[in-house]
């Protein structure tokens, strides 16, 4: 049983009468779980074939969403893959709302951990441009771990205020996602360590928050464009009264839809979202960044790696210091911008670089994850040797000379090896040892 704030509590009984008794009685259970399918990778049809995770049904909201009965759906060889993503089922209505879709421009401001907005980028096929933002260095290194997992090739990924951002951006995305940081009280049944630091006091600062991250979204979003806003609480501070306030601040813009979701109403968490469109406006359209390679020899060095490993090109490649990536088409030309500001930026797939020695090309990690079935030469292993990979073994295999391969499972890549003499190396980066 989970002991709710008392303040809390009274808060709730007026707004719910007497529905309370059924809210209160959800939090002697525990909280619901489930998983949400990366369809960059893999269908649900064919996942439901191979998953070792027990699924509990579907997710009514989300097709590709499933409700699990498992202790560590995150501790499997599929979720190295990046062929799922843990997610609370309440949290997975809201990504659809927005209606992204192929070759838009997007931004999910509030972005960490990445569950939403990789969500965005499934609806978007990784066509156009998905600017993920997060304000915290340390959740926003979460953020690039999960996009470069689940293979997002059209991300930009950034770590910068909505303030700091409006100024690079106005009126320049079709549609914006504002999870926006509230009090969590949705989720107490999920994190029950958020409910000794809830307080009205802490509502109201994140109202104003909140209010502040939505003023900073209407002045990037392009005309005739959409926001779609969203918490994981119940307070009217932060829902209703949060959007009804933007609405008079804002004309310009309509509410078209609205939801609630409570736990003892739905089979799921808490959550709130607004579907807000505007009504005409500017469309600031900022020119695309021209990719460059200076080196002429990495990029020679990638091609001819990229022949004889490879069954997919990569185009609209530039060059980083002494990395290759390829970066999304239409990808704005903003670097030097958000380098004055000190933002710090990743856009696009690394490709990798330069070895050790400079003579030849080394592939990044981020290259394995972004490969779907058979756009790479690769060696099959079992589950066994694929959890032994994802800890750090090297294993050995029919491979004589030195090359390149993907570590598949399923047919899935979980990583590079570097094959030849009958062993395969080990080049899994440690940070993702488990």
């Amino acid at each position: 049983m989970v002991e709710l704030p008392v303040e809390f509590t009274e808060r709730m009984k007026k707004t719910l009468g007497e529905d309370f008794e059924k809210f209160e009685d959800c939090y002697k259970f525990g909280a619901v779980r489930g998983i949400r399918v990366n369809t960059l990778k893999i269908s649900a049809e064919d996942f439901e074939k191979i998953t070792p995770v027990k699924t509990d049904g579907v997710v009514p909201w989300e097709p590709n969403g499933y409700y699990i009965d498992s202790d560590n759906p995150g501790r499997t060889v599929l979720h190295a893959a990046g062929l799922y993503y843990v997610q609370e089922p309440s949290a997975m209505s809201v990504a659809p709302r927005l209606g992204a879709d192929k070759g838009e421009r997007v931004l999910d401001l509030c972005s960490a951990p990445g569950g939403k907005g990789t969500r965005l980028a499934e609806a978007m096929r990784c066509e156009g441009v998905l600017v993920m933002n997060e304000i915290d260095a340390k959740r926003c290194r979460a953020l690039r771990a999960n996009v470069e997992r689940l293979g997002v090739k059209n991300a930009v990924t950034t770590c910068a205020s909505p303030e700091a951002l409006a100024e690079i951006f106005p009126a320049y995305f079709d549609k914006i996602l504002v999870d926006a940081p509230c009090s969590g009280e949705g989720m107490f049944r999920k994190e029950q360590n958020a409910i000794p630091e809830w307080s009205v006091e802490t509502v109201k600062m994140c109202a104003k928050r909140q209010a502040r991250i939505l003023d900073c979204a209407a002045r990037m979003l392009s005309g005739d464009g959409t926001i779609v806003y969203s918490t994981c609480t119940f307070s009217d501070e932060e829902d209703e009264e949060r959007v009804s306030e933007f609405l008079k601040k804002h004309p310009d813009f309509e509410l078209i839809l609205q939801e609630k979701l409570y736990p003892h109403e739905i089979r799921g968490e808490g959550h709130y979202y607004a579907v807000l469109k505007k009504r005409g406006g500017a469309d600031n359209k900022i020119q695309p960044f021209r990719p460059v390679v200076t080196d002429v020899n990495l990029l020679k060095l990638y091609r001819v790696f990229e022949e004889r490993t490879l069954n997919i090109k990569f185009e609209n490649i530039a060059q980083f210091g002494d990395n290759l990536y390829s970066l999304p088409k239409g990808m704005p030309a903003v670097f030097e911008e958000m380098r004055k500001r000190g933002i710090n930026c990743h856009a696009g797939i690394l490709l990798g670089g330069y070895s050790n020695d400079r003579k030849r090309f080394e592939p990044s990690h981020s290259l394995a994850m972004c490969l779907k079935l058979c756009e790479a030469a690769g060696l099959e292993v079992d589950e066994k040797t694929a959890l032994g990979y994802l800890r750090g073994f090297t294993f050995e295999c029919d491979v004589k000379e030195k090359a390149w391969y993907t570590v598949n499972y399923k047919g899935f890549p979980v990583g590079w090896c570097k094959a030849g003499g009958g062993v395969a190396k080990n080049h899994l980066p440690k940070g993702l040892r488990i």
